[in-house]
């Protein structure tokens, strides 16, 4: 183990954190944002930002005016154990949205592994005085989908490990009280889209069905306002997760850790998840994206 991947070293002991970027044969897709200079109240995390199709059509957004917190694609929860990981407003219950000061950060801490397919860190989920809730490896890996030239697949791998001393629990703005299936918090993708974008599943349509469900995959096709249409399939729900989705309001997926109910990460011990998303060129019909789910 070098200075450069042991979590212990200082951060400030590892040289300065550049942006990395993730290549299918050769070709750009995502660029890796590790350490974004951003007020605190926009949840400071590492993001993916831009991706693109394979043909180069832009799929992410970042800093919209709507919510300027929502950053490409990152792992983020408005409540963990207290503390907003999510960015904008916290969600109190009997009171709604509040500005309050209890933004923390999401810090790369350290590399296990860089190549052009493959980044593999860990990260520190940290209150607003630094100190860690949760210590995270995450893995992300593009590669080709066989059999689809027009398409290729992202994989993100996360284990949350809470303190030995501390259960950390997880919570959303629907667990602190707010009505109308805001649950989200977790790994959300926020899309661009010149207009609202379908979203579906294998038996589902539209976002009042599609979201809160817990089906294998949900598909969202949409046309970036630059040009170019693009289909993104989703998958990697937990046992305990469900699928938050917004299609009329902005363009965004999430697989949500406490969509109902909060949950807990007991003292010691961690939580895996595994989420991909399949990037096409197109918009795709139901049984094609079905097939590149099952990829």
């Amino acid at each position: 183990m070098t200075a450069e991947t042991d979590p212990a070293v200082p951060a400030a002991a590892r040289g300065p954190v550049t942006d990395e970027e993730l290549l299918v044969a050769g070709t750009p897709v995502a660029r890796y944002v590790l350490d974004p200079d951003l007020d605190v109240r926009h949840g400071p995390r590492p993001y993916l930002h831009p991706v693109r199709t394979l043909a180069g059509t832009p799929v992410t957004d970042v800093l919209p005016a709507d919510h300027v917190w929502h950053l490409g694609a990152s792992l983020a929860v408005q409540d963990v154990a207290g503390t907003n990981l999510w960015g904008g407003r916290t969600y109190v219950r009997g009171t709604g949205y509040t500005w309050r000061n209890d933004h923390g950060r999401i810090v790369h801490t350290g590399w296990a592994h860089r190549a052009a397919d493959r980044l593999d860190h860990q990260l520190h989920w940290c209150d607003p005085t630094g100190r860690v809730l949760l210590a995270e490896r995450r893995v992300l890996t593009a590669s080709a989908v066989p059999g689809h030239g027009g398409a290729w697949r992202l994989e993100v791998s996360s284990t949350l490990t809470a303190p030995a001393d501390r259960d950390i629990v997880l919570g959303s703005p629907a667990t602190n009280g707010r009505p109308g299936g805001a649950g989200y918090g977790g790994f959300f993708w926020r899309a661009v889209a010149a207009e609202p974008p379908e979203v579906f599943t294998a038996r589902l349509s539209g976002e009042e069905q599609v979201n809160g469900c817990a089906e294998p995959w949900v598909a969202m096709r949409a046309r970036a306002p630059e040009g170019g249409a693009y289909t993104l399939v989703f998958g990697g729900l937990g046992d305990s997760d469900r699928w938050f989705v917004r299609t009329a309001m902005y363009p965004g997926v999430c697989v949500a850790f406490a969509f109902e109910q909060t949950l807990t990460i007991p003292a010691g011990t961690s939580r895996h998840g595994h989420y991909r998303v399949v990037v096409a060129d197109g918009q795709l019909d139901r049984d094609l994206a079905a097939a590149l789910a099952g990829h």
